[in-house]
């Protein structure tokens, strides 16, 4: 085998372990928030604060996140996340910021979220 050949085996051997960890790390989940109406609503607002490229609110909701982290009610993993994002939109790239929220939010599972009450009268059980 020449050296060439090599060459071009070495470097097709990188390429599929790149495309391999780029796609594994694709389909990773997200790290999940906590079920807690507060903290997902922070998070929402944030997202608002992001997309309307609006720095007071960015600092609002960054705050009430610091707060969240020091309570303990907001997950590491997640915290690190959310902070990224700030980060993100803090030096300008409101875009970007505003697609890694809209993935780690689209990407929550809401497991162990308090079930919402149901209406005692629905469409099918109103009287006319």
């Amino acid at each position: 085998m020449s050296s060439t050949q090599k060459t071009l085996l070495t470097l097709c051997g990188l390429l599929a372990l790149i495309i391999g960890v780029r796609t594994w790390l694709s389909f990773r989940s997200p790290p999940q928030l906590p079920p807690s109406a507060e903290v997902f609503t922070t998070v929402d607002a944030l997202f608002t604060a992001v997309t309307a490229h609006d720095e007071k609110r960015l600092t609002a909701c960054e705050q009430r996140l610091e707060k969240f982290k020091t309570a303990g009610s907001l997950p590491t993993p997640a915290a690190k996340r959310l902070d990224g994002v700030i980060a993100t939109a803090r030096a300008g790239q409101w875009e970007t910021a505003a697609k890694r929220l809209y993935d780690f939010m689209h990407g929550q599972r809401r497991d162990g979220a308090a079930p919402q009450p149901r209406p005692s009268q629905t469409v099918l059980t109103a009287r006319r």
